[in-house]
């Protein structure tokens, strides 16, 4: 008893000071979404907890809104709305160009939930706008879409778990657009070679620091014309999903 005590003790021991270098390290090097007790912050660098937090937001609307207005995020709250026990939502927004997010988005009309649109924000400031410059030297000025609700199961298959994009919670990127006007696009660009190619991978790699769900032409052919990028709830507790 008195060994399993002292085991006890010094594993408390060791995570207290665990906690104390981690809360030492991120407030050093101005990273306070490293820690988990911080407040979520737009406008900081992706952290060890940034996306956790994020999907924290899929229970508390009016928090959300006011990380979006804070970040300088401009959107229209949209009204509830709700087809049957499974479909639809509460917490939508539609994001508009202009403020600190200058991206626009095509089909401009993109509704989605606020969890997402606050991943979106944070995965344009933190990696589509620095790849692009990294290998173009210039930014990306619109984003397309394939949507973001639709009242429907997964694959569309009878009998499959419901879609996240049932509630919103899910928006599939198809392409992206330069300042030259150059574009491009998942299904064009995603298996050939090049800088086009090296950008996709690395807007998909960074956006699985940000969404719960990931999905590429990488995971199977039904992903090989966009980017399905979701904010679902259970990602707060752990579950990610990045191919």
């Amino acid at each position: 008893m008195k060994a399993l005590r002292t085991v006890t003790g010094a594993v408390v021991i060791a995570a207290l000071l665990l906690t104390i270098a981690l809360a030492i390290y991120a407030l050093g090097k101005s990273r306070p979404q490293d820690l988990p007790w911080t407040d979520l912050d737009l406008g900081q660098p992706v952290g060890l907890f940034t996306g956790r937090k994020l999907a924290g937001l899929t229970e508390d609307f009016p928090a959300c809104r006011a990380s979006l207005d804070k970040a300088g995020v401009r959107y229209t709250a949209l009204p509830p709305r709700r087809e049957d026990e499974q479909c639809g939502y509460a917490d939508a927004v539609r994001l508009t160009a202009g403020g600190s997010r200058r991206i626009g988005f095509a089909p401009r009309d993109l509704g989605v939930a606020c969890p997402v649109a606050a991943a979106l924000a944070v995965w344009e400031w933190e990696a589509v706008q620095p790849a692009a410059r990294r290998h173009f030297g210039q930014r990306v000025t619109e984003i397309e879409h394939f949507g973001s609700y639709n009242c429907r199961r997964t694959y569309n298959r009878e009998g499959a778990s419901w879609s996240e994009h049932a509630t919103a919670d899910a928006v599939d990127i198809s392409a992206f657009r330069l300042e030259d006007g150059t574009r491009i696009t998942i299904v064009g660009d995603w298996a050939e070679k090049g800088s086009k190619a090296h950008f996709l991978r690395d807007v998909r790699n960074d956006a699985c620091g940000v969404f719960a769900t990931v999905l590429s032409p990488d995971y199977n052919d039904a992903h090989r014309d966009h980017l399905h990028l979701d904010q679902a709830s259970r990602g707060e507790m752990g579950w990610r999903v990045c191919r």
